[in-house]
């Protein structure tokens, strides 16, 4: 079956949903789009009606002003074709069922992408952190989390052209693409 096969019949189990192509070229992938209150719906149609036996990944993207897109990866062993299932959430109090119950697999995937975007996972039996200590605060992959330990602590290399013990320096000191000024942190941190 094509993609566009494999996605149209997962369009027609559910009675929802638009059907689009990934990239890849000869390895590209059927992908769903389906409304968040039919995620276990989706990919339990996924499982039963496209025979995806095989749960290979799920994640999030910040689609910072957008919310966050949700992708998971389901592949079929016996009839070798995969599909992309995905959904979006509001950035306001994100939340998704769990799948667990359909693919055990799903349980790390789940933790992680809770622990690095904040997304709320409803009937995760065991949603405790993973990958971060404890005591981190944040959500590390979310656009709008600033790593402030790139601007705090100064870089242990050579230093900037100009800059010497016995000298002031010309110019400004420099942050990393993607990181703020100090003053347009959130909490007014500068």
């Amino acid at each position: 079956m094509t993609p566009a096969e494999i996605g149209a019949r997962l369009v027609e189990a559910l009675g929802a949903g638009e059907v689009s192509e990934s990239g890849g070229g000869k390895f590209a992938r059927a992908t769903v789009e389906v409304p968040a209150e039919r995620w276990v719906e989706a990919i339990t149609a996924a499982r039963d009606e496209l025979g995806c036996d095989f749960f290979d990944w799920l994640t999030a993207v910040d689609e910072l002003p957008g919310g966050f897109t949700i992708v998971a990866h389901l592949w079929s062993t016996a009839d070798r074709h995969g599909v992309l299932v995905r959904t979006t959430l509001p950035r306001e109090a994100p939340e998704l069922p769990s799948v667990v119950a359909i693919f055990p697999g799903a349980a790390w995937h789940e933790r992680e992408t809770h622990e690095m975007f904040g997304i709320t996972v409803l009937g995760h039996a065991d949603i405790q952190p993973l990958l971060l200590p404890p005591e981190f605060e944040g959500h590390p992959l979310r656009k709008e989390f600033v790593l402030a330990s790139r601007v705090a602590k100064p870089w242990p290399g050579a230093k900037e052209p100009g800059e010497s013990e016995h000298a002031a320096s010309k110019r400004a000191p420099m942050r990393p693409p993607g990181v703020p000024s100090p003053d347009e942190w959130p909490g007014g941190r500068g």
